[in-house]
């Protein structure tokens, strides 16, 4: 599976330690608000989804025609018709057609999404408004199957929890993707025969 590492943050250099001192440089304080707010900080995104959707549609259409055509004259030729033309053949009503058409169609939609996850993302970047892009990436590997989880976007600083989390509703911009690869995930898909005649197939 791809097993590529993250792109991350350049390292800072280690602050100098002072001796005979409790307190090191470059620590974190004590008193200091622990949610992210820089690059490279890291939070904990909440994804609670519950879902339902049902959606009913129906339609019907209907259409009757007549059509009728008759050739009194024509150019003077219509003496020249009657000996062409059979005898039951009447000028009149040279051509009479009748049609109807009635189709209808009846839809119905009803789906049910639960998804709870939890996924440590880290801010990539800081934006002038002070908004923060962040981005984050699960893989887990078990039995030959991929489970990959992504949640990419943009968060307000505010928004983010004492518990240093976000609600993925609250994600601008949202992209957030669950899904896997491998053995079980093969089976599940249908082959590409069967995916190429569903395409080709007009009924």
């Amino acid at each position: 599976g791809d097993q590529r590492a993250l792109p991350m943050p350049r390292p800072q250099q280690a602050e100098p330690r002072e001796p005979n001192s409790l307190w090191r440089a470059g620590s974190r304080a004590f008193f200091k608000d622990q949610r992210a707010s820089d690059v490279g900080d890291i939070l904990t995104v909440v994804i609670d989804i519950d879902d339902d959707a049902n959606i009913n549609n129906s339609s019907e259409r209907s259409r009757d025609n007549s059509e009728s055509a008759g050739l009194g004259s024509f150019l003077g030729f219509e003496e020249s018709l009657d000996k062409v033309l059979p005898d039951e053949v009447d000028n009149e009503n040279l051509v009479d057609a009748d049609s109807s058409s009635l189709s209808s169609g009846v839809g119905a939609i009803q789906r049910n999404e639960e998804i709870n996850l939890r996924v440590a993302a880290m801010v990539t970047q800081v934006l002038p408004n002070g908004n923060l892009v962040i981005g984050g990436r699960q893989e887990v590997r078990v039995n030959f199957e991929n489970r990959i989880l992504q949640v990419v976007g943009v968060i307000r600083p505010e928004d983010i929890t004492s518990q240093n989390t976000i609600d993925y509703e609250q994600i601008a911009e949202a992209r957030i993707s669950y899904g896997g690869r491998g053995q079980i995930t093969d089976v599940q898909q249908p082959r590409y025969g069967q995916q190429v005649f569903d395409i080709i197939w007009p009924f």
